[in-house]
């Protein structure tokens, strides 16, 4: 088993209990917050030696404790106290802070006004509380604030019927709902909002497809370990950012040349426009450890094909295991054509079909489910996408009213107008060396005897040489790119060795500047941030940014405005998705997609796909008689 691998439900277990003799006498007020792999130095080498980081929270004296817990010995190497901070949610505080409000004789009564008899139809979706210096959040309480729906039925849609005029801030430590207000009720939607199958009208012409490896898949699975065609990569989770990926490499000439020792989704926010909901910008990573909200997932739904799933486990918040089968789901597919040249005049046609390497895992945060899907393909490209489907968060709206805010998806009711902002933590190790990351524009040349038909352009490229000026911006004007270079590295031609960071759908924040969700989440101010290692510095917002007032993160590591070339460089890569409601993304949302990739860029001396062997005619097909098939 190697030092970066999941920890296993029985080290869970043992780590919970082992960090439980750190807190004094403190019995049933501490509760486990999260139990991770303590993952190895990253210029260490990698060894057998396995252990945990434990994050407790002591609700009684407001103290959070980091514990890092051999686990060959069961023993506590080092444990600090962190106080004035808010960790994570946990799963167990949604649920009791649901009973809080359900059972607050206020939010009774509220229900009376609405002509609501039974509470149990009622879901209570809690929201990090954020920091916004209002009274109610005074005195250092751990607070969630409150989103309500009726359900029409046992089983339906609640976010059909959302309960309007009606605020709340609970206590979650003790339990109590601390501030509620009862506005003049909307009368809740007709929409019902079905979804499932059994109550559907379903299409009658859909025939079924089967992906089918007669001699298996041509990745291999040693433990965490992945070997896909020329790439090596380790398969990872941890309670906080869910599936990670570790010492990602690709075979070249007979070596490994590294690429990434780390990659995740370190950081995401979703912040909404409505004045109502200022508080609704949840860090859905740093303030919920959306590990723990990874879905089991299913053959033939979520994955199809020849899969491999991996088992993740985490701790609930009295140190027991929680497993989650097929958490984690490993394929390969097609990737339609990879390359193809015809020499028309010899008539000669080589065309090769790609196929790709594909690494997921889906997580439900409230009504918003997230797919994080990472690619490997045989052109030494890695790319990667989130999937947002779920439900829009919803208002219900009176007869007439149109939303200013929102988008009517149905009647009475409105989608809200919000962004998915993430941010992607990419920890470089081009050949095993030191970076420098250049910024590179395209200027037009000007119209003169060395440009008389105005067509000609260039490319101009610049290092960016400390922190402060590696905050950058997409700029489409110029078609400004960023390639994470090797200097001591050159290719044939005399390149350094690199990869280059290509973007896709992406926008600007849109929550105004100064603001508490710009202030809190403050890497989605810029596209890129580059950052000198430190394994300190591993959360874009920060170790915990529940209720912290902003600040903290990449914001507060650049100020120090180290060196960046010729260095251990991690690279933030922030993108946005801008998400206006429309009528077809009611009652279920089609999937949105939005990623990046990562190309390679003169780090092969030339192209990596031209040894990939050509399609047998007819692979592939219940048909033989056309050989190749060149379809995208």
């Amino acid at each position: 088993m190697s030092a970066l691998d999941p920890l296993t439900p029985d080290e869970i277990r043992r780590a919970a209990a082992v960090a439980a003799t750190v807190p004094d006498g403190a019995g049933d007020a501490v509760r486990v917050v999260s139990v991770s792999v303590g993952e190895p130095a990253r210029d260490g080498h990698e060894d057998d030696r396995r252990f945990a980081e434990v994050v407790l929270h002591d609700r009684d004296a407001a103290v959070t404790h980091e514990i890092r817990v051999d686990l060959q010995a069961d023993a506590v190497l080092h444990a600090v106290e962190v106080p004035g901070v808010q960790p994570q949610m946990t799963t167990e505080e949604f649920l009791a802070v649901e009973q809080a409000v359900r059972a607050a004789p206020a939010f009774r009564r509220a229900l009376a006004r609405r002509g609501i008899d039974d509470p149990t139809l009622v879901d209570v979706d809690p929201v990090s509380a954020g920091a916004y210096g209002r009274p109610e959040e005074e005195g250092g309480r751990r607070l969630a604030r409150v989103l309500a729906y009726v359900r029409p039925e046992p089983g339906g849609n609640a976010y059909a019927r959302p309960l309007e005029g009606v605020f709340g801030l609970v206590d979650v430590d003790h339990g109590e709902l601390v501030h509620f207000e009862d506005r003049d009720p909307v009368p809740l939607p007709a929409e019902r909002g079905e979804y499932r199958a059994d109550r559907t009208a379903l299409r009658t012409d859909v025939r079924p497809i089967h992906i089918s490896q007669p001699e298996g898949p041509s990745f291999t699975v040693h433990g965490h370990e992945v070997r896909w065609q020329k790439w090596r990569l380790r398969v990872g989770f941890s309670t906080r950012e869910g599936l990670v990926l570790h010492r990602i490499g690709y075979e070249d000439g007979g070596r490994l040349r590294p690429i990434l020792h780390r990659a995740s989704y370190a950081e995401m926010v979703v912040p909404y426009a409505d004045p109502d909901r200022f508080y609704q910008t949840p860090l859905d990573i740093g303030e919920f450890n959306i590990g723990t909200m990874t879905n089991a997932l299913t053959l033939g739904c979520d994955c199809l094909g020849v899969i491999h799933y991996f088992d993740a486990a985490y701790s609930d918040s009295h140190g027991e295991p929680v497993v989650v089968p097929n958490a984690i789901c490993l394929h390969e597919e097609d990737d339609g054509l990879l390359w193809k040249h015809t020499d028309f005049r010899t008539g000669q046609v080589e065309v090769r079909r790609g196929r790709r390497l594909v690494v997921s895992s889906i997580v439900t945060v409230g009504n918003y489910e997230y797919g994080f899907f990472w690619y490997f393909h045989q052109d030494g490209a890695i790319s990667s996408e989130v999937k947002a489907t779920g439900i829009v968060a919803t208002q219900a709206v009176a007869d007439g009213v149109t939303p200013t805010y929102g988008k009517l998806v149905a009647p009475n009711l409105s989608g809200i107008h919000h962004q998915h902002v993430f941010c992607v933590r990419l920890d470089f190790a081009l050949d095993g060396g030191r970076s420098s990351v250049l910024e590179t524009e395209t200027v037009p040349a000007p119209v003169g005897p060395d440009n008389p038909h105005g067509n000609a352009w260039t490319t101009v490229s610049r290092p960016l040489r400390s922190e402060l000026e590696a905050r950058r911006d997409i700029d489409i004007t110029t078609a400004r790119g960023w390639t994470v270079v090797n200097p001591d590295v050159r290719n044939a031609v005399g390149q350094p060795v690199g990869y280059r960071l290509v973007t896709g759908e992406n926008t600007v924040p849109f929550s105004a500047p100064g603001s508490s969700a710009r202030r809190r989440a403050a890497f989605m101010d810029h596209h890129l941030w580059v950052t000198r290692h430190d394994p300190a510095e591993r959360y874009p917002a920060g170790e915990y940014p529940y209720q912290h007032p902003g600040g903290d993160g990449l914001p507060r590591w650049v100020q120090a405005d180290r060196p960046l070339e010729r260095e251990d460089l991690v690279v933030w890569y922030t993108m946005n998705h801008h998400h206006v409601p429309r009528p077809e993304d009611w009652p279920v949302m089609p999937v949105a997609r939005l990623g990046f990739m990562l190309k390679p860029w003169g780090f092969f001396d030339r192209s990596p796909a031209l040894d990939v062997p050509p399609t047998s005619p007819g692979e592939g097909s219940s048909r033989a008689d056309h050989g190749c098939c060149d379809a995208a």
